[in-house]
């Protein structure tokens, strides 16, 4: 992974699918009060460069081409966030065998479309594949390969394996869960899985002291 000219931020890339990843720029996700962080359109590009969106050089232009076009940079950014928060309803509705919002599945057809106007068929080394063929310094660039994403996952037979955080505090973070026997519970064991084993010891003492005080009692 190369490293992010526009941000410090480390991203975590947990999800195992782009889309996922996507989905995952907002902490606590699934509270009541989730946390932004798609603050700017540096950050949003910083983001697509850390996922493998865009090379250094393609987060390069397009911050520079942002810088003389703020407002259509904010426009992007508030299109990336709509984009983001049906991405992330689609799917957490799958992940609890639900149907999604006709409204969240419209958004994303919305962006489909303009990904397929970018996108053709060109040859390769080993036969053919897809290439973007829009303009260089388009602002909505990284966008493109997000909805074709989305679209790949719901399409294809890993869709059964996109599982959401166990967390009962709201982190709602996506993931695909390539589990030998289908098993992952959280985005991060090391995070959501430590505090989760922390609370239930935290539980079980409490529950052990409560038996005590009450055997004391009677």
């Amino acid at each position: 992974m190369s490293k992010s000219v526009t941000s410090a931020i480390t991203w975590k890339l947990l999800g195992g699918h782009l889309c996922l990843d996507f989905a995952n720029t907002a902490d606590w996700h699934a509270s009541d009060q989730p946390e932004e962080l798609l603050t700017s359109y540096a950050e949003f590009v910083s983001w697509s460069q850390q996922a493998g969106v865009l090379t250094e050089k393609q987060a390069k232009r397009l911050l520079r081409q942002a810088a003389d076009r703020p407002e259509e940079a904010m426009a992007v950014l508030k299109r990336a966030i709509v984009l983001r928060e049906a991405i992330y309803e689609i799917f957490a509705a799958v992940a609890h065998e639900q149907s999604p919002q006709a409204t969240d599945l419209t958004t994303l057809n919305s962006a489909l479309s303009e990904t397929l106007a970018r996108s053709q068929i060109a040859p390769t080394e080993t036969g053919f594949g897809w290439q973007w063929a829009g303009e260089e310094n388009a602002l909505d660039r990284p966008l493109w390969p997000i909805a074709r994403s989305a679209a790949d996952l719901l399409t294809s037979d890993e869709l059964q394996r996109v599982g959401q955080c166990a967390d009962d505090r709201g982190c709602g973070w996506l993931f695909l869960d390539t589990s030998r026997n289908h098993t992952r519970r959280w985005c991060d064991i090391k995070d959501c899985g430590n505090r989760a084993k922390a609370h239930r010891h935290y539980e079980r003492k409490r529950s052990s002291a409560i038996s005590v005080l009450a055997g004391q009692v009677i």
